[in-house]
């Protein structure tokens, strides 16, 4: 239970700001000339940057200090960022606060991950524990459904600091709940402390963080005018962040255990992909139906909530199927109704009926939870024990990764305003990408079955 609690934080941070960034702006336009709805945007991206950077970062010290310690750490950060945040006396100070709500709910996904692996090698002798990880998902994908609607309700009733207020309740809770049934971490002696913070790579951190950065700014600006120097940047740093890490005694991203671990390659490389077929809907079909159909932006996210509910729903659905068949059935049964759900979306316009969008709206509700289960099973049986944190870390900052894709792919292809012929340009690619998905989960050799688990501490 806490480390579902601790997992919804980030998504449910991720999503309620959508419905609050007018009234931000409303607040801060005569008090502040960083009102603009470029500037205000970095509430969503500074978010996203600091979630990228720091799940791998934080699996890195849960791996190092302790999973529990780092899991309250991260809801310690959570709560003193929504403590400060609705004190804001610019916008500019509320990005800064939203960057550390990035970091603190960076801790949980990585930290949970270690936590949950630990106790599966003491209980479960070492299988892969498919209810735990189906918990973790479901936590998520509630999240990001729930989350455009609590926080609309919200902002309506009480403001739009109430987005911050309310982490308050479900960190405490969740620190209560951590700290009275989460094991302890083992003890560390201040010599161990002292050789631990040396072997933090903080170098490697540092490239880390430049060389990702560079690369999400330079997908969010091809949208408006590509910054070709970020990404001439990008390419200069990746290879300095790969020879960084192949001589640290103990990277942040182990590049040679990677170079021979192709399964966890392979889940990273998938998690990206069908992350970007996931998001490009979830941006493009809200854009569409305001632009193209001329519905309300309430119509538009009403049929847009099957989307990510189902995916909790399908999710339990993905856990049975795992539990008993392994991972390669999940992933195949998710990838194939991507492929599906792209094949109806190149037929989609704007004389169809609004039932007929509710309906697509279902189909690709459902690949996300098998998606998401089947790679999260993969990561899990492929990792090293001993970099579980960071490797989860590092799963959590592919989906970014494939967020920003997908947001390039939508800007790029949709138009402006949002036609048929751009939507059908869009799914003729998505299209593409999840064939590829669907050819590499069926023949892939790297794909291990998943032991089952009855129960796992959640």
């Amino acid at each position: 239970m806490p480390i579902a609690l601790g997992t919804l934080l980030n998504a449910l941070n991720s999503s309620m700001i959508a419905v609050a960034l007018l009234s931000i702006q409303q607040s801060f336009s005569s008090r502040s000339a960083l009102h603009s709805s470029s500037e205000s945007m970095w509430l969503v991206s500074g978010l996203y940057l600091a979630t990228a950077v720091g799940q791998p970062t934080m699996g890195r010290l849960a791996d190092r200090f302790g999973a529990k310690r780092i899991f309250c750490l991260g809801l310690a950060i959570v709560l003193l960022a929504s403590a400060l945040a609705p004190f804001a006396p610019s916008i500019g100070w509320l990005i800064a606060a939203r960057v550390g709500l990035g970091l603190g709910t960076s801790a949980a996904y990585p930290a949970g991950m270690a936590i949950i692996h630990a106790w599966s090698s003491r209980n479960a002798a070492g299988g892969t524990p498919i209810g735990g990880l189906g918990v973790m998902s479901i936590a998520g994908q509630v999240a990001v459904a729930f989350g455009p609607p609590l926080g609309g309700l919200l902002v309506q009733w009480a403001g739009w600091r109430s987005i911050f207020w309310i982490n308050a309740p479900i960190v405490l809770i969740a620190f209560a709940l951590a700290w009275r049934w989460l094991p302890a971490d083992a003890a560390l002696s201040d010599g161990k402390k002292k050789g631990t913070l040396g072997d933090l790579d903080l170098p490697g951190v540092t490239l880390f963080i430049l060389t990702l950065s560079s690369l999400l700014l330079f997908l969010q600006s091809t949208p408006r005018e590509p910054n070709w120097w970020q990404l001439a940047l990008t390419m200069f740093l990746c290879p300095a962040l790969i020879q960084r890490e192949r001589m640290a005694q103990a990277p942040l991203i182990d590049v040679r255990m990677l170079s021979q671990n192709r399964p966890l390659l392979g889940a990273y490389l998938r998690c990206i992909g069908s992350y970007a077929v996931f998001y490009a809907i979830f941006y493009a079909l809200p854009m569409w139906l305001q632009e193209a159909k001329g519905l309300s932006a309430a119509e538009a996210g009403l049929l847009l909530l099957p989307i990510a509910a189902l995916g909790a729903a399908t999710t339990m659905i993905a856990t049975r199927i795992a539990d008993r068949y392994g991972s390669r059935p999940v992933l195949i049964i998710g990838t194939l109704m991507l492929c599906i759900g792209s094949a109806a979306m190149c037929f989609i316009s704007s004389s169809l009926p609004v039932w007929s969008i509710a309906l697509l709206s279902v189909v690709f509700g459902m690949p996300n939870g098998f998606n998401n289960l089947g790679n999260q099973a993969t990561l899990y049986q492929s990792a090293p024990p001993e970099q579980m944190g960071a490797a989860s870390g590092l799963y959590r900052t592919a989906q970014y990764v494939g967020g920003s894709l997908s947001f390039s792919l939508v800007s790029l292809t949709l138009g402006h305003p949002a036609g048929d012929h751009g939507l059908q340009q869009l799914a003729l690619i998505l299209g593409a990408i999840s064939l590829l998905l669907l050819l590499n989960a069926a023949s892939s050799r790297h794909i291990d079955a998943a032991d089952p688990v009855i129960s796992q501490p959640t």
